[in-house]
């Protein structure tokens, strides 16, 4: 006689941490399934580096420039070379002197090595990094809003509120931060840190002045919060000299850098780090301090034990190859970005010029530099829209209610221009231009229909 056999095991999500269904993680997976699905549309949405100076070979050139780096500067014997590109390595990694080198060459940042933490891209840094300073739900981090989804779910992951704070086109609105802590200190919260991109946020492109950069430091050292600079895109300036980064105008050791080489060598190494050089006195007096670097990497080794010894052999060849110079390195790419600014905001000013009697419904930020542009809609730009602009007009772009946690933001969308071709932008911001068209179109429609009696305003059209 044949019994049942037993069924898998069923799970319910109520189970699972609140993360794993957090828009905030899905939001990506979205953009993902509908490039997919719709491969022959203008993708507007990835933020992925330019890839037209790829080669292959120039992987195997770096490990070998590396090789000769450990061997002839490092004094290493060739058993110890070897063991560094196949073995474990050291968890804080063994770039580190390169990294430090390269930001005293490019940023004139003077830091100990040792204060560096070189991570499994950037969005572990920021995991480790909100996972050490938040101690309990009293401790809260401040954010420039809209925020990098990528932080955002760091935050959730990590299980560290965030405080919403003001954005404007100068960066992060000074006055509500300083609102924002004394606030969170009259709810008998913590505020511990403030998240700011100075140069060409994410998603909003927006860039601090150095005025305001000095006034943040400022205000931090007033309200004794550290302050957490990414800095992903400052080597990408359309025009003007570049300012200081917060690291290198930082005097007492208040801010925390994040750094990444995604999307300066290459995403696919999966190689960023932190600078934490703060002295963390210890619980006993009598013990000397440590850098914070060395709590982070105690958290990293239980995470990723150490990060990839090849990839980071691959990236130091890279600096090696370049005098450790991410603006020699990465001179032909912002030629690129710089074209490629130019040319959406030349389409953006051909194909949305004011319609007559309708004034100018369709609008859009200037940014300085970067990867990104803000488009504010006369209609709900949500993933429903996503999907039909899709569908039936060949375009795709990020709807800009994901960078604020679903909780503003609904007629803007963001438009990265990095990979693609002028061509392609000027297809893609013609397709964008027959969208609004057709939610004109809609919405006249409706208009009609609710003067005539026969119903209420059309919703935008969806699939």
């Amino acid at each position: 006689m044949m019994t049942e056999q037993p069924g898998p095991i069923r799970l319910s999500v109520t189970d699972l941490h609140a993360s794993v269904e957090d828009p905030a993680l899905t939001s990506m997976t979205l953009l993902n399934e509908l490039a997919g699905r719709y491969p022959d549309a203008v993708s507007f949405s990835a933020g992925r580096p330019f890839e037209g100076f790829y080669d292959v070979d120039d992987l195997s050139r770096h490990l070998g420039t590396f090789r000769s780096y450990l061997q002839d500067e490092k004094g290493l014997a060739a058993e110890q070379v070897r063991r560094t590109f196949f073995q474990y390595g050291r968890t804080k990694g063994f770039i580190h002197e390169l990294i430090a080198r390269q930001l005293e060459i490019d940023e004139g940042v003077r830091v100990d090595p040792e204060s560096i933490v070189v991570t499994t891209g950037c969005q572990e840094a920021m995991v480790l990094l909100l996972r050490t300073l938040v101690r309990d739900g009293r401790d809260v981090v401040l954010a420039a809003t809209p925020n990098y989804v990528g932080f955002i779910g760091a935050a959730r992951v990590a299980g560290a509120p965030l405080r919403d704070v003001r954005e404007h086109d100068g960066g992060i609105d000074l006055e509500d931060l300083e609102r924002q802590i004394r606030a969170a200190r009259r709810e008998g919260l913590r505020p511990r840190a403030c998240y700011v991109v100075p140069d060409f946020a994410n998603p909003s492109g927006a860039s601090m002045s150095l005025a305001d950069r000095i006034a943040l430091l400022e205000l931090a050292r007033r309200e004794e919060i550290l302050v957490i600079e990414d800095n992903p895109y400052s080597l990408f300036r359309a025009g003007g000299s570049p300012l200081p980064t917060l690291k290198a105008l930082d005097e007492r050791r208040q801010v925390i850098h994040l750094g990444s080489f995604a999307k300066s060598a290459f995403a696919g190494a999966r190689v960023g780090y932190v600078i934490a050089d703060q002295p963390v006195t210890a619980a006993a007096s009598r013990e000397e301090p440590v850098l914070l670097a060395d709590h982070l990497a105690r958290l990293k080794s239980m995470v990723t034990l150490n990060t990839s010894t090849v990839a980071q052999a691959v990236i130091g060849g890279y600096l090696l190859e370049n005098g450790c110079s991410l603006k020699r390195a990465t001179a032909r790419e912002a030629g690129v970005y710089r074209r490629n600014l130019a040319t959406m905001l030349e389409s953006l000013r051909r194909v949305f010029a004011p319609s007559p009697g309708t004034g100018q419904d369709v609008t859009w930020n200037t940014p300085e530099g970067g990867m990104f542009v803000v488009l504010t809609l006369p209609f709900r730009a949500d993933d429903a829209m996503l999907e039909y602009s899709a569908s039936r007009f060949g375009v795709l772009w990020t709807p800009m209610e994901h960078f604020y946690g679903g909780t503003s933001g609904f007629h803007q969308a963001r438009l990265s221009f990095s990979v693609l071709t002028p061509e392609q932008i000027a297809l893609g911001v013609e397709r964008l231009g027959r969208l609004v068209q057709d939610q004109r179109a809609g919405q006249l429609a409706g208009a009609a229909r609710t003067r005539g009696g026969r119903g209420r305003l059309l919703e935008p059209q969806t699939v």
